[in-house]
């Protein structure tokens, strides 16, 4: 990483955030025998990867996985996901996303969801960044960090060459 970057959470404090958040997730459903983790692509759908590694390893919850690929620069939703809805239909979904920064992400993310009848519907972040312009609510956040709009979060989780790491710039 550039050396104008701060290192807000290393490796150990990332995976411990996800060992939290993931027993919170179990916590919010005991009685459930099966969860949907859908990640947002790229970064959000790698944290629901490893949210899942821990779910299984503490739970015999059935985690099914769905990815998400929004086109974020566009000013109408458009999403595709790797599983048809019906597959997913009334299930407890869990909506995560590496960085809640205006709530946009998020926002599209839930528009997946909206035609399709479901027991409900959670949302993680590893970073809320407190400057929503959507009224979106985070219900399990590893970090949440007051910043200033001109600075820039980036998480880096299973990239190659790289350790992983969360960055303020």
């Amino acid at each position: 990483m550039a050396d104008s970057q701060l290192l807000i959470l290393d490796k150990k404090q990332i995976q411990q955030k996800i060992n939290r958040m993931a027993y919170q997730i179990l916590e919010d459903n005991l009685n459930e025998k099966e969860i949907v983790l859908a990640g947002i692509w790229d970064r959000g759908y790698k944290l629901a990867l490893r949210l899942k590694t821990v779910l299984l390893e503490i739970s015999d919850l059935t985690v099914t996985m769905l990815k998400i690929d929004l086109e974020k620069e566009n000013s109408c939703l458009k999403a595709t996901t790797d599983l048809e809805p019906a597959k997913v239909k009334n299930k407890v979904i869990i909506l995560v996303d590496d960085v809640l920064n205006s709530g946009k992400t998020l926002a599209y993310g839930f528009g997946v969801f909206l035609n399709t009848p479901h027991k409900k519907i959670r949302t993680v972040v590893l970073v809320d960044r407190s400057h929503k312009i959507y009224p979106v609510a985070t219900d399990f956040v590893g970090l949440q960090m007051a910043t200033v709009l001109k600075e820039h979060v980036d998480v880096v989780l299973d990239v190659a060459g790289q350790e992983d790491g969360v960055y303020l710039s």
